[in-house]
């Protein structure tokens, strides 16, 4: 009777066990679906808090910022110019004037969807027109007010979008049936191609990136219902990340610009996957030990959130390491990235263990594991490809780490010849777009220069010499401090403002160059003479980006190692990672510059493409090593050093493979976008990343650590386990 009565309490407390879990799991489920459709709209909204604009991305000290600041007493408002240019091959009519005189008065009037016109946003009449010297063209100059640029007129469409628009589609209509070729350029006509450009963030690129993953996860699970789940997972991630953000930049907390969201989706969905492959592998390996599926999910939990919570906190403590940019936008892409980490990191472990208890083994289904207790581990030597990865490693560990070290070494020797010095306007967009071609038309009939002046401000008394010299400088046409003939340059505080007109296009490298010199020359007259513009923003630009270089790199890497020895107990363990994917870096980098400078024919890269890919590749990178040493570790402890190294990439081949795949599939989705930033970026990361799982940590890391043996975890006590 006693042994009855103590059955049925056990029964009894089984089953309240099995519905507390079953509460905790609908309760999880539920508060996720409440997440979802709050977070799930804030995701579409988030370019409405977008801030496009270089020249605040600039420190407050730079050369260039403290001319724009001063430069704004000189005008009785910050404008925005559009170029309107206008040719005929044959040359310019009297009747292609008037009908120019008729567009450019008519601006004004151009009605927008507000209910607003166009003159409602310009910072001065439209009236400036300039013929060139081969009479074969028309410059048309209308001036949109700076201030007023990011004002939505509908939603998800800015003033500076919808003028540049409205004036295509009245040129379309009345100038080029006339035979007339006309383009929207300059300032104004990029920022809104750009507009354009990035349009498909919101859809286009977070669908790409869905579709790619769904498809290798069909691949990698062979079942329909499983990738969905770790899909959703990554969506419920982002909604999350969304919630945060928005209110966030909204409030100028942090910003948010067009590269930065479309990075935040790539991690977030490339993050989440990753974490959900490494926490349903080790689940399903669990189901083969336990026959309660609430059992083998508490064991699987347990075993992979460390790894998995090491792997978030190094890449979100990677990101923070951003702040100490000196460039807003480097700065801002720290916060956004990081939150989009712990969006997935909190979704992977909460969400995903949720819909996997709720559905049990037939998630699976077809390939439904069942209670055999047969383990990956069992594969050491055998037939299988990671089986047979391990026995290589196991047989010649230290011919495997030398080949494949030397092999990293040649790819990076390439690395010096790697060009990020920066790039022209013409060269950002990899699609024909009209204000890149209106570009380059314009600088077939006016000074390359022409509408972008540099802007020198001089105490007045010195400048005449500061003309004089700024003209003794190659690739400085003319200069002065008057804006019109006879009339006398105003002056602010004893300053005035002189501009020059640069030989070479503005954006160019070559203008940078220029600019440079110009600085040096400057100098030499007086220190309290600054150069400022279009063109010295992107010398600091190019200055800053390169501080960064030396100062966040060694900062990221003193991160990495901290949590690596914090999370391995080891200093070689952590010596030997960084060092093994700073190797990866530079032989990525030296492939990359081979691709781009011989494959793709690149004209450059912008100066903070090495640290952007330094972090992704870096702080990502290491996940895959902490995810096979963490295994490693554990598989020590039990068989030794030499035989943990072989078991745990054994176990671990093909998740970690799986996940390297899925996240260079995720980031290759930014190809999509026509930017030739975020096309370097998609190939650097794809292509480090699959260098990473395939060599670093399948036979580079193992080999070192099986060469090494129980050293490797000096100086914990594991050390001396095994001798």
């Amino acid at each position: 009777m006693d042994q009855e009565l103590l059955h049925q309490e056990k029964a009894g407390l089984r089953q309240t066990r099995r519905w507390t879990w079953r509460a905790g799991v609908a309760a999880v489920l539920i508060a996720w679906l409440v997440l979802g459709s709050l977070g799930g709209p804030t995701v579409g909204r988030l370019s409405e808090v977008q801030e496009n604009d270089n020249a605040n991305f600039l420190p407050k000290q730079a050369e260039s910022t403290l001319v724009a600041k001063e430069s704004a007493k000189f005008v009785d408002s910050t404008a925005l110019p559009y170029f309107v240019l206008i040719e005929r091959d044959s040359g310019i009519t009297p009747a292609d004037l008037a009908q120019a005189k008729d567009f450019l008065a008519k601006v004004p009037s151009i009605g927008l969807d507000n209910g607003q016109t166009v003159g409602d946003y310009l910072a001065a009449p439209a009236k400036t027109m300039i013929p060139s010297e081969d009479k074969k063209a028309l410059l048309l100059t209308v001036e949109l007010d700076g201030e007023r640029a990011d004002e939505v007129v509908k939603e998800g469409e800015t003033v500076l979008f919808a003028v540049a628009d409205q004036m295509r589609g009245e040129i379309k209509q009345s100038l080029t049936p006339t035979g007339l070729k006309v383009y929207v350029t300059g300032p104004g006509g990029v920022f809104a191609d750009f507009v354009v450009a990035f349009g498909g963030i919101d859809g286009i690129l977070l669908g790409v990136a869905l579709a790619v993953v769904f498809v290798i996860l069909l691949i990698v699970y062979r079942s329909p219902v499983l990738p969905i789940a770790v899909l959703l997972s990554a969506v419920f991630g982002l909604a999350l990340a969304a919630l945060v953000v928005y209110p966030l930049a909204k409030n100028d907390v942090i910003e948010l610009n067009g590269q930065s969201q479309g990075i935040l989706f790539i991690l977030v969905v490339g993050a989440a996957t990753d974490y959900s492959l490494l926490l349903v592998s080790r689940y399903k390996e669990e189901l083969h030990d336990y026959e309660n599926k609430y059992q083998a999910m508490r064991v699987a939990w347990r075993a992979a959130i460390e790894p998995i919570a090491a792997s978030a906190a190094t890449v979100i403590l990677g990101l923070l390491c951003l702040l100490l940019s000196q460039l807003g936008s480097t700065k801002g892409l720290g916060p956004v990235g990081a939150i989009g980490i712990a969006g997935a990191l909190v979704s992977s472990m909460t969400f995903l263990p949720a819909v996997l208890l709720a559905f049990g083994r037939r998630i699976f289904w077809p390939a439904i594991p069942r209670l055999d207790h047969m383990h990956a581990k069992d594969q050491v030597g055998g037939r299988k490809l990671w089986g047979r990865v391990s026995g290589l490693v196991g047989r010649r560990p230290r011919k495997v780490w030398a080949i494949s070290a030397l092999a990293l070494l040649a790819c990076g020797a390439f690395l010096p010849t790697f060009n990020a010095s920066g790039i022209s306007q013409e060269d950002l967009f990899l699609n024909e777009v009209e204000s890149v071609t209106g570009q380059e038309e314009l600088a077939k009939h006016f000074d390359a220069g022409a509408g972008t002046p540099v802007q020198i401000l001089t105490p007045v008394d010195l400048a005449g010499q500061v003309t004089q010299t700024a003209m003794k400088v190659d690739g400085v046409g003319i200069a002065s401090a008057s804006q019109d003939p006879g009339i006398l340059p105003k002056v602010v505080d004893g300053k005035v403002l002189v501009q020059a007109t640069l030989e070479v296009a503005a954006d160019s490298p070559e203008a940078t160059k220029v600019v440079k010199h110009l600085r040096s020359e400057l100098d030499t007259v007086s220190p309290d003479i600054l150069v400022g513009g279009n063109t010295a923003i992107n010398l600091d630009v190019l200055n800053a980006s390169n501080r960064d270089l030396r100062v966040i790199i060694p900062a990221i890497l003193a991160v990495i190692f901290v949590v690596l020895m914090l999370l391995l107990r080891s200093v070689t363990a952590a010596v030997l990672l960084v060092l093994c994917n700073v190797l990866s870096f530079a032989a990525t980098v030296g492939v990359s510059a081979l691709a781009f400078n011989h494959l793709f024919d690149f004209p450059g890269a912008d100066p903070s493409i090495p640290l952007y890919a330094f972090v992704f590749l870096v702080a990502l990178g290491i996940d895959y090593s902490i995810f096979l040493m963490t295994r490693v570790r554990e598989e020590s402890i039990a068989q030794g050093t030499r035989r943990g190294v072989l078991v745990g990439l054994a176990v671990t081949g093909g998740v970690i493979t799986s996940a390297g795949v899925v996240l260079a599939a995720t980031f290759s989705a930014l190809a999509v976008l026509p930017i030739l930033f975020l096309v370097q970026i998609a190939f650097m990361v794809a292509f480090g990343v699959l260098l990473d799982t395939t060599v670093v940590r399948s036979l580079l890391v193992p080999a070192l650590a099986h060469d090494l043996g129980p050293r490797v975890w000096w100086p914990s006590k594991l050390a001396k386990l095994e001798q």
